[in-house]
């Protein structure tokens, strides 16, 4: 028999869970599949997605959503819960914050194998190395990246304006249409303030930030590469470090001078704070696939982050920048150019200011200016904003 504990725990978690907004991952997400991960930063809503998908198909299953961390799992195991649920004739199993569980990979390759009938649904920190831990996952998970709010999300999200979702091929060619937002500006502005996460619209963004960091790197990093204390607090100087001058080309000599730590362990708090959902890491196309070639730039994650890494007061320059890196990275292969900003599939993009000119981009085929503080674009100038209607 299930723990009544268990029961009572999730019952009032769905009381809490809003329904009338779904983040882009819903649609894409396959939620048939037997192992099924969720894997993203702190903060961007991988929780309330899993209990909105429990909300609209228990009627077609029978569910049971717990977290990690719960002191149930004190003194009983996965393993033993999903033989309890096998036996009871339930269906899914919801595992929120599974980074938070000792041997985690092991008893979901156990589960995986043992209880066929069994669908196992599970968010993580995206700092786990989920299909190359202690037990293989590889091939037995489905693992879903997840990501911050695009603009077009914010403003359903936080003012109930819809905009539809627009591919890259349709920004380049002037086909955003955008009736419901005849100015977007003064959005746009408050979106690069705050606008990424969505605890965001219930206030008090600031210092909730701070706790994000703080936990991302005291606790989700630090746990994951078996850091101490002190080098926890490195790591909050390196952020520090980043924010006050990224995007930058990364010297790693000269950060570990600064920070005060080796320079052979530069580059892997860089690849940490990157997949904690920190900083993103700009590289060249070598080896044609994402993530392979060599780091070009070094950035603040995104600009919300930025802004209060900023005390509020980022480089407008470097937060345009940031802005579009973090919105086209989800949909596209986006690497750094050698005559501009950006090169993504055959089309190199200049990110700057209204008053920005062409000479970077004069001379090259498929090439676009992208301006702030425009409404709409003409030739080869596309508005910045364009680019959060992405997903």
């Amino acid at each position: 028999m299930i723990d009544k504990t268990l029961l009572e725990f999730m019952e009032a978690m769905l009381r809490q869970t809003p329904m009338e907004f779904r983040r882009y991952a819903y649609k894409d997400i396959h939620w048939n599949n037997r192992l099924l991960g969720i894997v993203g930063a702190r903060g961007v809503g991988k929780s309330t997605l899993v209990k909105q998908y429990l909300l609209a198909n228990r009627d077609k299953g029978k569910f049971l959503y717990v977290s990690a961390d719960q002191m149930y799992f004190t003194s009983h195991t996965l393993l033993e819960l999903a033989r309890e649920l096998s036996l009871d004739g339930y269906t899914h199993l919801i595992i929120d914050e599974i980074h938070k569980y000792p041997n985690w990979s092991r008893e979901l390759k156990n589960i995986y194998d043992t209880y066929r009938d069994l669908n196992v649904i599970f968010t993580g920190s995206s700092i786990l190395d989920i299909l190359h831990g202690e037990a293989d996952l590889s091939r037995r998970a489905v693992v879903y990246p997840m990501y911050g709010l695009s603009f077009r999300e914010y403003l359903k999200l936080f003012h109930n304006i819809t905009v539809g979702v627009f591919s890259l091929e349709e920004i380049v060619n002037h086909k955003v249409e955008s009736p419901s937002l005849p100015h977007p500006r003064p959005y746009f502005e408050q979106y690069l303030r705050e606008g990424y996460y969505p605890f965001a619209v219930e206030g008090g963004f600031p210092i909730k930030m701070q706790q994000v960091i703080s936990q991302t790197i005291e606790s989700d990093i630090a746990q994951f590469a078996e850091l101490k204390a002190t080098t926890a607090r490195k790591l909050k100087r390196l952020i520090g470090v980043i924010a006050e001058s990224a995007p930058f080309k990364p010297n790693l000599s000269s950060l570990a001078t600064v920070v005060g730590v080796s320079k052979n362990n530069i580059a892997d708090y860089l690849i940490y704070m990157e997949r904690a959902g920190l900083i993103g890491q700009l590289r060249d196309a070598t080896g044609g696939i994402r993530g392979i070639g060599k780091v070009e730039k070094v950035y603040i994650d995104n600009p919300s982050l930025m802004t209060v890494l900023s005390d509020g007061n980022p480089n407008i320059g470097n937060l345009r920048e940031t802005f579009f890196y973090s919105q086209t990275r989800v949909r596209n292969d986006v690497v750094s150019s050698k005559d501009s900003d950006f090169v993504i599939d055959r089309y190199t993009f200049e990110v700057g200011g209204k008053k920005k000119g062409r000479r970077q981009i004069e001379n090259i085929a498929d090439g676009y200016l992208v301006k702030d503080d425009i409404e709409f674009g003409f030739e080869n100038v596309i508005p910045l904003w364009h680019f959060g209607l992405n997903y």
